[in-house]
């Protein structure tokens, strides 16, 4: 199915009639980026496996864990400023080629790649594209295509939303092309700072490995006069193994598959924005979710198959659109679907012991030219419980954490 997805994305391009632009610009660089320094107050521990770079990028809150006197140990605050979130973008143009319009762009944080490389400077986005008359075809990395740019919530947080909407950044060569009012899009990605996972921890070889790259296909469609859905579905292929524990050969992979619908309506004084999806095996995209072995096939050699952990997740995100102040309401609501299959061996994701969760967050932001004071107020709480053989969890304790965040941007 996927490589069949792939020959006639390929055949899109070749059947593309590409017509030039005119007024060919000359080569340039526009730089811009802001620096953002966040003040973070939790109200419960985070930080353990459930946040990244000292738990500055916030997912849920730990669960449970006891003392000998029976006290929750998580259950303590933290404080924390930060300012490692900041950013340089470049957008570049340059003359026309191949009769499109090229440009490009390359965007930068002090993020870093892992939690020993805080501060570090890492890579957010770097494509070159190119703009025919009807047609639009982008290299490089930037969003995962089930993050479509023109429908993402507004939340102050770094997390913007996640772990209810899929966040990742990926290598990807993007094809658009315009059919009256619609766009249809096809994607082929790979996977780079944010992957899955398996028996040799997180890692982009399980997708590598596969020898079939991921492919998305969707549709962007305006609907009344200022709103637009994209609608859309995604297929992934791992291989778990390239070898069984047992020293032997397989070949065996795992195919998931999302779908997704995204709305997003723009009017004067409000903008609205909503997603619903259901993901198979969503670690790569910071979700809760994954696989785990379904079957022995061979236990002398101990060859495996596996089967998807399934996850829905939805949210909403109401903003105003005033110039000097605005107001937002960001509500997030996520659910352990179980497995495809039995599980009766390791499982591999984030979050599989969860049973769903919830978040409310509501924000204001005050600007005054390049200056903006902002607060968000974010309550989460995760349903901790027991894990079926079939991938659900029963016997569900909720816990909950309410981060204070007060940001200060300077924009440039």
């Amino acid at each position: 199915m996927q490589k069949n997805l792939l020959i006639l994305g390929f055949l899109f391009i070749l059947n593309t009639v590409a017509k030039p632009q005119t007024a060919s610009p000359a080569f340039g660089i526009k730089l811009s980026g802001y620096i953002k320094t966040d003040v973070i107050y939790d109200t419960r521990q985070s930080c353990a496996a459930n946040g990244l770079r000292e738990g500055h990028f916030y997912l849920f809150p730990d669960n449970v864990v006891y003392d000998a006197d029976s006290v929750d140990l998580n259950a303590s605050p933290s404080f924390h400023i930060l300012s490692i979130q900041s950013r340089l973008r470049g957008d570049i143009t340059g003359p026309d080629a191949f009769g499109a319009r090229t440009s490009g762009a390359i965007e930068a944080e002090f993020f870093g790649t892992s939690e020993a490389d805080l501060n570090g400077f890492r890579l957010r986005h770097a494509f070159t594209r190119l703009d025919w008359l009807n047609t639009s075809l982008l290299i490089g990395q930037t969003w995962h295509p089930i993050f479509p740019t023109e429908c993402f919530p507004g939340t102050i947080s770094f997390n913007t939303g996640a772990p209810f909407t899929p966040f990742a950044r990926n290598p990807q060569i993007r094809l658009t092309r315009k059919i009256g009012t619609v766009s249809a899009i096809v994607t082929t990605y790979s996977e780079r700072d944010f992957t899955g996972t398996g028996l040799d921890g997180s890692s982009n070889k399980y997708l590598k490995n596969s020898g079939i790259p991921s492919i998305n296909m969707q549709f962007r469609i305006p609907v009344i006069k200022t709103g637009l859905v994209f609608i859309g579905a995604d297929f992934k292929t791992i291989r778990p193994e390239l070898k069984t524990t047992a020293n032997y050969h397989t070949d065996e992979n795992l195919v998931s598959f999302s779908g997704f619908i995204t709305v997003n309506v723009r009017t004067k004084p409000v903008t609205f924005t909503a997603m619903g999806a259901y993901i198979q095996n969503a670690t790569d995209m910071l979700m809760i979710g994954g696989y785990a072995v379904s079957e022995i096939l061979d236990a002398g050699k101990s060859l495996k198959s596996y089967t998807n952990l399934n996850t829905f997740t939805s949210w909403f995100d109401i903003t105003t659109n005033g110039k000097t102040f605005q107001a937002g309401l960001f509500g997030g609501y996520s659910k352990n679907l179980g497995a495809n299959g039995p599980m009766i061996g390791p499982s591999f994701g984030r979050g599989l012991n969860i049973d769903y969760l919830l978040r409310l967050s509501p924000r204001v932001m005050f600007t005054r030219g390049k200056t903006t004071f902002a607060g968000e107020i974010e309550a989460t709480t995760a349903a901790y419980g027991t894990i079926q053989p079939n991938g659900t969890v029963m016997n569900v304790k909720p816990v909950t954490n309410v981060r204070l965040l007060v940001a200060a941007y300077y924009r440039f």
